[in-house]
Formats: C-alpha cells, sequence, structure tokens
C-alpha cells in the first residue's frame, strides 16, 4: 500500500525483455534504500513492484506480462525517469489517499496550461474507469495522489502546484502523453457492494439501486 506521495524520481537503468515478461534494473536517485530488502515493494510509476535484487543505488524488479498490458512499461526505454515511493509503514503520515500500486488503465494527456505557477493537464480516462473519476476525488497519475479539480464526460482536470511538478516527472508531461491511471479504491469497491452482482438496465448505479441500498430517501 502506497500515499501516492513521491519520495524520489528515479530512472530506468535497464530494461531486459524476457517474453512477454520484463526486467527492470531501476537506478533510485535520492531514495532512501537503507531499509529495503528482498521482496519490499516500491512503486514505481505507479505500479507495485517487488524488490528481487538490492543494489547500492537501485533495485532490480519483474513486471508480468499483465502488468506490462495495462500500464507504460510496454513502451519506455532505458533513461525514462519513474516516481519512486516505497510502501507504507505503520507510522506513514497518509498525505495523498490510499493507494494500491494495481494500475487500472492509461489515460492521455489532451492538453496542458500554465495557470499562474501551477500547471493545469486535462486528461481522457478510458470510457471504462471514467466512471469512477469524481470532482474533488482522489486520483493517481503515474504515482502520484491528485485531486480531481473537474470532470467532463471522460475527461478530468487536473492543477499540478509547482512543487509537486518539481518532486516529480509529471512536470514532463506533454500533450499526447500516456500515463499510468489508478482510479480511487473507495469507488470501485463501493460499486461493486453496492451492484451485488444485480444487472441494470442502464449497466451502472440507478437512482432506484440507491434507494434500496439505503442511500437515498
Amino acid at each position: 500500500m502506497f500515499t501516492g506521495i513521491i519520495e524520489a524520481v528515479g530512472h530506468l537503468r535497464r530494461i531486459d525483455r524476457k517474453g512477454d515478461d520484463i526486467r527492470l534494473t531501476v537506478a533510485s536517485g535520492k531514495l532512501d534504500l537503507s531499509d529495503v530488502r528482498l521482496g519490499d515493494s516500491i512503486a514505481t510509476n505507479g505500479v507495485c513492484l517487488t524488490v528481487v535484487e538490492c543494489l547500492a543505488d537501485g533495485y532490480v524488479a519483474d513486471v508480468s506480462a499483465e502488468t506490462v498490458k495495462l500500464t507504460g512499461f510496454g513502451e519506455y526505454r532505458p533513461g525514462q525517469a519513474v516516481n519512486l515511493e516505497k510502501a507504507v509503514t505503520p507510522t506513514t503520515r497518509l498525505g495523498g489517499h490510499l493507494v494500491s500500486g494495481h494500475v487500472d488503465g492509461r489515460a492521455v494527456v489532451v492538453s496542458r496550461s500554465q495557470l499562474g505557477k501551477a500547471i493545469e493537464f486535462w486528461l481522457e480516462a478510458p470510457a471504462e474507469l471514467a466512471r469512477y473519476i469524481a470532482h474533488k476525488g482522489s486520483i493517481t497519475i503515474d504515482g502520484v495522489s491528485l485531486t480531481v479539480n473537474e470532470v467532463d464526460g471522460s475527461r478530468f482536470r487536473l492543477t499540478i502546484v509547482p512543487h509537486t511538478a518539481g518532486e516529480t516527472t509529471l512536470i514532463d508531461l506533454a500533450v499526447g502523453d500516456k500515463v499510468n491511471l489508478e482510479v480511487d479504491q473507495i469507488a470501485r469497491y463501493l460499486e461493486r457492494l453496492m451492484l451485488r452482482g444485480e444487472e441494470t438496465a442502464s449497466g451502472g448505479v440507478t437512482l432506484d439501486l440507491l434507494a434500496r441500498s439505503g442511500f437515498m430517501r
């Protein structure tokens, strides 16, 4: 489990392809590895990866074919900058939101503009994930916990403050770039619990279903 508060920006030193799988060698930058052991988890651009080898200045991790399919790792090249965060501990401050590191899919940057000292992005999510994105809700982009400031269909707006831009890879995003997207876990589980396996005419949550589930009077 992670918080989406990035601890360091590293880069991919090596990418070794083994059939449909990938083995990564990650240079960890300023990330403190003194307490990292074999089997520990490190979110790498928002993807929970297991450390299979510890290095003096990085780590080695394997990426399965399923993860390659859902994330950007299939397109990354050596030198690619990546956001890094170690797994939370019982004493970690939850500065962002609960992030699993299990990426749901990818979103594409459709616009970028300057808003004072901040950067404003509009992104477009896959239709099947857009229903989990809510105004003022939480979203994880390449491992960064962010607040959604506006939603328009499958598009959503993010405002990146200077500190976040400077401490993550988001400062380098351009129109057309794709990012790893993890939607809020609460939204996913809430839908699953409310549907209870029922099929509705709209294929989703209806006013009648909300009322029957006790969310409306």
